[in-house]
């Protein structure tokens, strides 16, 4: 069997990715992905640059800690940038990368899905809450 370099290993660890598997780093990116912060960050970003304030009041619910630690996330993913402007006060921009930007249109559908449908689960549940009391 020859010996393979680096980045055949790469590759071929790229082609074999089965997020199925609870070790598979895409089942890891699956499960950050999957965050409901993360969606609506996202989503919020996909209109353009906003500052962390302005974040926090278009993400109801959302706490400062919360809020902190998902940005620090999609920031390390490489699914935003953080630009920061030296100024009185400092002002901090989040936008999302061309990596975000390729995810935003799924993540934006499935908020809207949710929106559109959140009446059809509503009865769902209670049909299914009635069927087994």
């Amino acid at each position: 069997m020859p010996t393979m370099t680096a980045a055949q290993r790469r590759e071929q660890a790229r082609v074999e990715y089965d997020a199925f598997i609870k070790g598979c780093p895409t089942n890891q990116l699956l499960d950050r992905l999957s965050d409901k912060w993360v969606s609506l960050v996202v989503a919020a970003l996909s209109t353009g640059p906003m500052r962390y304030s302005d974040l926090s009041r278009k993400i109801a619910g959302v706490s400062p800690k919360m809020l902190t630690q998902t940005l620090r996330a999609l920031e390390r993913d490489g699914i935003l940038t953080r630009a920061v402007t030296p100024s009185v006060p400092v002002r901090v921009d989040y936008e999302l990368s061309a990596l975000g930007r390729s995810l935003a249109g799924l993540l934006t559908a499935v908020k809207a899905w949710a929106e559109t449908h959140i009446e059809e689960v509503h009865e769902a549940r209670e049909r299914y809450d009635t069927s087994t009391a």
